[in-house]
């Protein structure tokens, strides 16, 4: 396996101890676009996302999506909201992440406004995980300047 092979698909081998003998279990990082990880251990698959990327209003108007997916159509700072993501993923919780729009397949806006993530549960319906939770709007961004370099916002990095 060559270096860029590597860097794809990092693999992780420990052994696991049991009475009867030993067993093998693997682990796979795997990097994905726009700097999101997915962990994968014995078939459960996590999500370790920079941001939260939410569908467009329209979604829910049609009938395609429950308004918890979807970005609020009057976004204001200071007001909580709550959303609902497919999968299990994990969140930045101890300062401000971007909010974006997303068309899927990775399509991305650039963000929308700088929230916090108050609190993020995993639960299964009919055999499907979903991620619910809140967050706290902090700025709303009405123009397409960048305000993020990172996990930080411009000028806050020292």
């Amino acid at each position: 396996m060559n270096g860029v092979a590597q860097l794809r698909i990092m693999r992780i081998r420990y052994l696991k101890y049991r009475k009867n003998g030993t067993s093998y279990n693997t682990r796979y990082l795997v990097p994905l676009k726009n700097n999101l990880f997915s962990l994968t251990l014995m078939g459960i698959k996590v999500e370790f996302n920079p941001d939260l990327a939410l569908r467009n209003i329209s979604e829910h108007k049609q009938g395609r999506r429950k308004i918890e997916e979807c970005i609020p159509e009057d976004l204001r700072a200071g007001q909580t909201y709550d959303f609902l993501k497919r999968d299990q993923r994990n969140y930045w919780l101890y300062g401000p992440i971007p909010l974006i729009e997303t068309q899927g397949n990775e399509v991305l806006s650039r963000p929308k406004a700088s929230i916090v993530i108050l609190e993020a549960t995993h639960f299964v319906d009919n055999d499907i995980i979903y991620t619910k939770g809140a967050y706290k709007v902090i700025e709303v961004f009405m123009d397409g300047a960048v305000h993020f370099e990172g996990f930080d916002l411009v000028g806050t990095k020292k």
